[in-house]
């Protein structure tokens, strides 16, 4: 079987959500599985000294207008978050403690993130609302608190995101085929015609 190509994510990015909508069908119809890798972007913000689109001037603009193009495209509800982008620790936290027991759960849980993260109605900061937003999903709520406490976790997601760095992520999404980085949403045509061997 073909090594599955990596899915870096982060939530507060809308173009990996849209990447996110898109991803597991498009390796799926080429004999491809997908893993799926959160991390937080502030760690490639750090090395690489850019900053989150919304907060650069003139791109600000020219995103929110992007992003909102793409959403009615895909008919999303789609709204950009007041304050956004938040950090969103405890989303990746739980993505990661999900994501350990059971992959497939922790897809839905990211999708199910994306979809309230953009459409206004949940703080990806907010512990209480993020572990509720995966009990809907069935997930254990005292066993997701805890685990998201705890600092193995914590360092797990931290390693994460430096080895994202460590091979050349400086944006999401970030996909890796084959050992070939693609940067962007826009970068999934690309992605697909190589996969068909054009």
């Amino acid at each position: 079987m073909p090594a599955p190509i990596e899915f870096f994510f982060d939530f507060p990015s809308a173009y990996a959500y849209f990447a996110a909508l898109e991803i597991d069908e498009l390796a799926a119809r080429h004999g491809r599985e997908v893993r799926w890798r959160a991390f937080s972007l502030g760690t490639a913000f750090r090395l690489t000294g850019a900053q989150p689109l919304t907060r650069v001037p003139l791109k600000s603009d020219y995103t929110a207008l992007d992003w909102a193009r793409v959403a009615q495209q895909k008919r999303l509800d789609f709204a950009i978050p007041e304050g956004h982008p938040h950090a969103g620790l405890p989303a990746l936290r739980s993505f990661h403690w999900i994501d350990a027991r059971d992959p497939g759960l922790a897809k839905r849980f990211a999708l199910e993130v994306y979809r309230r993260y953009f459409d206004g109605s949940l703080a990806i900061d907010d512990v209480a609302a993020v572990i509720e937003t995966a009990a809907g999903l069935g997930v254990d709520r005292e066993a997701l608190a805890s685990g998201v406490a705890d600092p193995e976790l914590k360092a797990k997601v931290r390693e994460v995101g430096e080895e994202a760095v460590s091979r050349g992520a400086f944006g999401v999404p970030w996909v890796i085929v084959d050992g070939e980085p693609y940067w962007g949403w826009d970068r999934l045509p690309m992605i697909e015609r190589r996969l068909a061997g054009d």
